[in-house]
């Protein structure tokens, strides 16, 4: 591939590398120039274009990324269609995705002109999640190289996702003299809904003395119809004959791991009564946040090995109790000198909605002084003290990245919008940068969101420590935008339907402060009359 200015005379089959202006027509980044662009281009002046022009046995970007897909495509991923040179997979179903680092590393040492990136090894994946994807940087490569890659691929399985297994799953917990019902209660609610995304159930639970013969007992009674047992102490296993431990062994079990290296969960026990499998849960599990109990679990429900060998190589990777999943480290931080650096907002725009009540016309394609809505939206959030911003779109989402065009903003395309704005949320959440604190997710059809607005978000959310939720108000009435800390991020996998953050925000995860922003937190325009309340006007 050649790639530079070229006369016109000669640009013909050539691959255009910036969006031009050819009279009233604009011609897109990346189009092959037919004798149609060529003439339009000859019309308007222009003698020569910054251009790709490819050698005999070069494939265009967008036919080099297909093929690499295609030859990574695996059990459980779904391939989408290629554009500028990506293509993504995503996960087909509820599971488990599991990565071969070496032949990854092996596919990106062929050329730098092709990079595929994947998510972490044994992350839990929902259906549509990205679990990959694949950039081909310039605007063609060379064939040869994506047969390099194509015989990499054929070694073995790149990655996959293992879906979940429904599983009969049994829950028996201890109590002690002073042991809380609610607590009891709060860890059946809890556990259901970890089992939930696989479709698994308890199918038996009991509550019991916590003493070796009472929990052995029940050990023995639920076994017979159940594909995994949980046991839950009412006292931290603290030696490998503990309560647990030992009451395992008193079923006729045997207990094959004590600890493991992950921080929450450092006190699982794994065990087996003949051919069902038993843990004994942390403490930590009892709460919804992310800990190593769900590392074993998730496994375990996609039908993966999970051994004594398997929980001794959870180290890498395991030390989880500084993320923003369990919030409050057990130790305060050592003294320094030096000021903490403040806690890092990165803004999600969700721009995905069909308009429904618009009757016809894309609400965010409405002019507002002469700017697209999404453009004024996206341009505040840009102005403001948050690090990157993600816009999330789906419904007629070219039209939606074209009043984008020449913003710093990366887009990101949900597949799932119609099914509401839970899957937009999601989508979001999941773009957010790891080294972000947390997201200011924001509607792009609040026209009077100003910057002020955002940066009074973002400061109390600083103040928290990057903590609590923060929350817009109009006189104490609750509104938009949210700022969401990344301990609650996991929380939002749960979502369904047309359904925000709402209910999550109130659930108690974590400490919800509000901001009055005054009446911009609760002005949509869900309606023409709304819009042209707002000073909007419609397309056409």
């Amino acid at each position: 591939m050649k790639f530079g200015p070229v006369p016109l005379a000669r640009a013909e089959g050539a691959i255009l590398a910036h969006a031009t202006q050819a009279g009233a027509r604009r011609i897109k980044k990346g189009t092959r120039l037919g004798e149609d662009e060529i003439a339009a281009l000859r019309e308007a002046g222009i003698a020569e274009v910054a251009a790709a022009v490819l050698d005999p046995g070069d494939l265009d970007e967008n036919e080099a990324a297909r093929r690499i897909a295609a030859a990574l495509k695996s059990r459980g991923v779904e391939v989408r269609d290629a554009a500028t040179g990506r293509v993504n997979l995503h996960a087909g179903k509820a599971g488990v995705f599991c990565v071969d680092r070496a032949l990854i590393d092996a596919i990106n040492a062929v050329d730098p002109a092709i990079t595929v990136a994947t998510l972490n090894d044994h992350v839990r994946v929902e259906p549509g999640r990205m679990v990959a994807t694949v950039k081909i940087i310039p605007f063609a490569v060379a064939g040869t190289l994506v047969d390099a890659v194509e015989a990499i691929a054929a070694r073995g399985a790149v990655f996959g996702v293992h879906p979940f297994t429904a599983r009969r799953v049994a829950l028996i917990q201890t109590s002690l003299p002073g042991t809380k019902p609610s607590v009891l209660d709060k860890t059946v609610k809890t556990m259901r809904a970890r089992l939930e995304p696989s479709g698994s159930a308890i199918a038996f639970e009991r509550r019991t003395p916590h003493d070796e013969a009472s929990l052995a007992r029940a050990l023995a009674d639920a076994i017979a119809g159940s594909d995994i047992v949980i046991a839950f102490g009412a006292s931290a296993v603290s030696d490998g004959d503990d309560v647990i431990p030992a009451a395992i062994r008193s079923a006729g079990g045997t207990v094959e791991r004590f600890g493991m290296p992950v921080d929450p969960g450092n006190l699982l026990v794994k065990g087996r009564i003949g051919a069902v499998p038993v843990l004994g849960a942390p403490g930590c599990a009892r709460s919804p946040k992310e800990n190593g109990f769900d590392w074993v679990l998730d496994r375990m429900l996609a039908g993966l090995d999970v051994d004594a060998g398997t929980i001794a190589g959870m180290g890498v990777g395991g030390l989880l109790m500084e993320i923003a999943t369990r919030p409050q480290p057990r130790e305060a931080p050592a003294p320094s000198d030096a000021p903490a650096a403040p806690p890092n907002v990165h803004a999600v725009l969700l721009a995905a909605g069909r308009s429904s009540r618009m009757g016809g016309p894309n609400k965010l394609l409405a002019s507002f002084d002469d700017t697209p809505l999404v453009r004024r939206s996206a341009e505040r959030a840009l102005a403001s003290r948050a690090d990157g911003l993600t816009v999330i779109v789906g419904h007629q989402a070219e039209r939606v990245v074209a009043a984008l065009a020449g913003l710093a903003v990366e887009t990101r395309q949900n597949p799932d919008f119609a099914q509401g704005l839970s899957t937009s949320l999601k989508a979001g959440l999941h773009a957010v940068p790891e080294a972000a604190d947390g997201a200011l997710v924001l509607l792009a059809d609040m026209p009077e969101i100003g910057t002020a607005a955002l940066d009074a978000l973002i400061d109390a959310f600083e103040r928290s420590g990057g903590r609590a939720v923060v929350r817009a108000t109009h006189n104490g009435k609750r509104g938009n935008p949210v700022i969401l800390p990344r301990a609650v991020f996991v929380a939002v996998d749960g979502l369904a339907g047309d359904t925000g953050a709402r209910h999550l925000v109130e659930s108690g995860l974590a400490e919800v402060i509000d901001v009055e922003i005054g009446a911009a937190a609760s002005i949509d325009v869900d309606t023409q009359d709304a819009l042209a309340r707002a000073g909007g006007v419609l397309e056409g």
